[in-house]
This record gives C-alpha cells, structure tokens and sequence, in this order.
C-alpha cells in the first residue's frame, strides 16, 4: 500500500489533540486531518470525508468516545486516562483497536502508528487475505513497530536490504542510479530485487528472498512495474 492514510485526533484539550496531531504528520504515509474536540464535530468530519483511523479520547464535552466507537465504521486507537479495566474492556469490545492509557511516552504512539502502518500493508484491500497473514497483521498491530524493527534476531543482510530504502539511500539515488530507474523521479525510492542485490553485494535470489520476507511483514512494500516489452518486474518501497 502507498497510498496515503488519514488520521483524526478527538480530544478536547487543544494542546492534548495539537500534539498528537504533530506526531502523525512527523510519519512518512500518515496525513492528520484538522483535530476536533467532539462527538459531533467527528459525525461531520466523517460524513465530510474518508478517514482511516481515530485517535479517540473517551471523554468529550458532548458524549463518550466509546459510545461514538459502535457507530462508526473506522479504525480506532483509544487514547485516554481512564485506566479502570472496565472502560478499556469496553472500549476493545467495542471496537478499538488498541488503547493507550495518558499520559505515555511520545515514543508510544509513533510506534503504534507505525504499527498500524504495516498492519494494513499485510492487510491490503487490493489482496487476498489467508490465515497466516491475518495472524501476521494482528502480531504486528499488538506488538508495535520498534519490537520488530530493532529485532536482534534480524539478520545483517535482511537490515542492509532494508537500509537501503532509508533517508540516506534516496539521497544516493538522486545522485546514482543503480538498475533501471532506480531511485529515479519523484516519489518514493522504488528498487527491484536487481537493484537490491548490486547495492548490498547478494545475489539477486538472496535479495528476492529477503524483499519477499520484508514486504510479508509490511516493512516494504511491493508492486509491478510493466515495461513495454518482457514480464512486469517486481519493484519495492517503503511505505
């Protein structure tokens, strides 16, 4: 997936909603709509338009967050600091995907966003979705992003095949194609297994193996590229 998604902060304190709207814009992928303070205001912003997820606190000046996650059909992070086991049972039965309890770490919502990232990456609307990925998705959605992305059981060549679609890699790009078209244009750096295996010194089926793996996690993501002549070529990117 390389479309945009786009996240809706609720909460009705202004510096509170201010701030995690800034922690969604600071992510390559993620688009903060303008923050709102109540029930009513997020009924209008989601007849108004598409929204993936919301940032949801419990209490609002007009109505409770949870009573508000039953009818609405969008992904939801509860993000509040009721911390009685009562209203976070309630808030998942519910519907919530995850619930953050204030204050946390700014560190903590990053990665769950990050996580929810990846976890529609596995669960791609264009795709087929079979057990093993559903059970990939849920790992990768309840575990967060820094647990995978700092694993020590990562191999060296797996992390070098990811660093190369890092800040650092699209600054070469600009300067050095490797490949057809890699890295070229505007956008994300885009490279083939081909691409891959030049940069890091593999074979080009050791690449294909560990791009393979990383788009499974939803670390990369992966699409085909058709030429004018030949068979559609596999190309990555990060999300």
């Amino acid at each position: 997936m390389t479309t945009e998604l786009t996240v809706l902060v609720v909460d009705d304190d202004f510096y509170v909603a201010d701030l995690h709207r800034r922690q969604v814009e600071q992510l390559p992928g993620l688009r903060a709509l303008p923050a709102v303070g109540t029930v009513a205001e997020v009924r209008r912003v989601l007849a108004e338009r598409h929204v993936d997820l919301l940032l949801l606190d419990v209490h609002l000046p007009d109505g409770s967050g949870l009573d508000l996650l039953r009818e609405v059909d969008v992904d939801a992070f509860v993000l509040s600091a009721a911390s009685d086991a009562t209203t976070v049972r309630r808030a998942l039965r519910r519907g919530a995907l995850g619930y953050l309890i204030k204050p946390f770490a700014s560190g903590t919502l990053v990665d769950r966003l990050r996580a929810y990232q990846r976890y529609r990456n596995v669960l791609d609307e264009r795709t087929a979705v079979d057990q093993e990925a559903l059970e990939r998705a849920l790992r990768i959605l309840h575990s967060g992003d820094a647990a995978k992305a700092a694993s020590p059981s990562r191999s060296a060549t797996e992390q070098a095949v990811l660093e190369q679609f890092g800040a650092e890699a699209d600054a070469d790009a600009a300067d050095t194609e490797v490949g057809a078209g890699a890295g070229a244009g505007v956008g994300p750096l885009e490279l083939s297994a081909a691409d891959v295996a030049a940069r890091v010194g593999v074979s080009r089926a050791t690449a294909q193996r560990y791009l393979a793996a990383l788009a499974a996690d939803g670390l990369v993501t992966m699409k085909l590229s058709y030429g004018t002549t030949g068979r559609p070529e596999h190309r990555y990117s990060r999300p």
